[in-house]
């Protein structure tokens, strides 16, 4: 719940930024399990959240990577910057696991491979789950 509190929302214009900063508030903000297919260049390289276009292709043709409009994006996409980079966390532990899950290049980059499977089933056998009861 932390990561979503500090997730900077750059690349969007202040009616989108408004919508997602909402999402976050009321726990409504539910984060992607995989890329989804941007509209503008047709490659499964959309990252974030109820984004329609990805981010180099928002950054190129300066329009919001959620509604698509060409408003003024209230916080531009640093393009030489990792977003890892950007969101600051209490110690390198926090830091290395959002940046892990903030890094989908890893699946995007062969087709469902057995090592790819392996990687992921390793990764999902570490994280640790809280049990709550109700």
């Amino acid at each position: 719940m932390k990561k979503i509190n500090a997730k900077l929302h750059d690349g969007v214009c202040q009616h989108c930024k408004g919508i997602l900063e909402w999402r976050v508030k009321f726990n409504k903000y539910k984060p992607l399990t995989k890329p989804k297919k941007c509209v503008k260049c047709l490659q499964k390289t959309v990252k974030d959240p109820y984004h329609s276009i990805c981010r180099p292709c928002a950054g190129k043709l300066e329009i919001c990577a959620k509604c698509g409009k060409k408003e003024e994006i209230v916080i531009p996409i640093d393009k030489g910057q990792d977003r890892a980079e950007i969101v600051t966390a209490k110690n390198g532990q926090e830091s290395r696991e959002l940046e892990d899950e903030l890094d989908f290049d890893a699946n995007l980059s062969s087709k469902d491979s057995d090592e790819d499977t392996h990687v992921l089933e390793e990764r999902f056998k570490s994280m640790n789950f809280e049990r709550t009861e109700i």
